[in-house]
């Protein structure tokens, strides 16, 4: 059996101006030796709207048996690395994100960095930080459009209807009954995304916790709330409109109000490759800008 590595390529197929990082990386990847699978609809992407010939990579879709690979590269932002995630993370495949949009706290490769980045992925100089993943049950089945989730599990009010109740209990205990807009059961990668948007706490990566944030709460007495990530959260749902959002990472489907929900940790972290480790707080640093002089924006 030939031991030559091989990589999966996903790519955000909505970024139209990365002409030359796609032809970049796969200019780099091949001068590398490493066999190069393209994901199909990405791979349609690169050869119909950057003009890049793609015929010596072979392609699979998410129908297929994914090849046996050593890492999956995503190219694009945190939406992209997510829905790579998704689509690989359960089979254990460390994912290498190179960011070609704005900073990023998972795909996190600048640009200008893609060449020395896969070198050093190809030889072995990384780590890998492991992130706990959400596992999403409706009516005790796996969820169909999206059965884990890296980021958040969310329950939102459906359209434009009035605001929802949401019976929530941890391990079979009732916690409360929401009054919102929604609920979000956010990992702590998932901390400084939707979640912080509606007043959550940001938690760090390594943390073995999970944060309930309420969104647009009727009450102000309602806080968000942190547990440990060895729990079983079920949310139930009651509406006017007898149907609620369900949304994992972003991608959502209409419910019934009759739908029991239940989001636990997933058996398999996700493992994200840092060939640089910034730490964590200078990161969170730069993404946030504190300490920016705001004049200067």
């Amino acid at each position: 059996m030939s031991s030559r590595p091989c990589w999966l390529l996903y790519g955000n197929v909505y970024q139209t101006k990365k002409n030359k990082y796609v032809s970049h990386i796969l200019h780099t990847i091949s001068r590398l030796g490493v066999q190069v699978y393209v994901e199909e609809t990405f791979a349609r992407f690169i050869e119909d709207k950057l003009g890049i010939s793609t015929s010596h990579c072979p392609t699979f879709n998410s129908n297929d048996t994914l090849p046996q690979a050593d890492a999956a590269i995503s190219v694009g932002g945190d939406g992209t690395f997510l829905t790579t995630a998704a689509r690989v993370g359960q089979r254990g495949i460390p994912i290498l994100g190179i960011n070609t949009g704005h900073l990023g706290f998972l795909a996190d490769v600048s640009p200008q960095d893609i060449e020395s980045s896969l070198t050093m992925l190809l030889e072995g100089k990384y780590v890998i930080e492991e992130r706990s993943a959400l596992q999403v049950m409706v009516d005790q089945c796996p969820f169909e459009i999206r059965p884990y989730g890296l980021n958040e599990v969310a329950v939102l009010k459906h359209d434009n209807s009035s605001l929802i109740e949401v019976e929530t209990y941890i391990n079979h205990k009732l916690l409360t009954t929401y009054s919102a807009d929604g609920l979000i059961v956010c990992t702590p990668t998932g901390s400084t995304g939707y979640s912080l948007s509606v007043g959550g706490p940001i938690l760090m990566p390594t943390t073995s916790t999970f944060c309930l944030s309420p969104v647009a709460p009727h009450s102000l007495s309602v806080r968000p709330v942190v547990v440990g990530d060895d729990v079983i959260i079920d949310l139930n749902i009651h509406t006017r409109s007898h149907r609620f959002l369900l949304s994992v990472d972003g991608v959502s489907q209409s419910l019934p109000e009759t739908s029991t929900i239940t989001v636990k940790r997933a058996e398999r972290p996700i493992k994200a490759i840092k060939i640089q480790h910034t730490d964590f707080w200078a990161t969170l640093r730069e993404k946030m800008m504190w300490g920016a002089d705001i004049r200067n924006l």
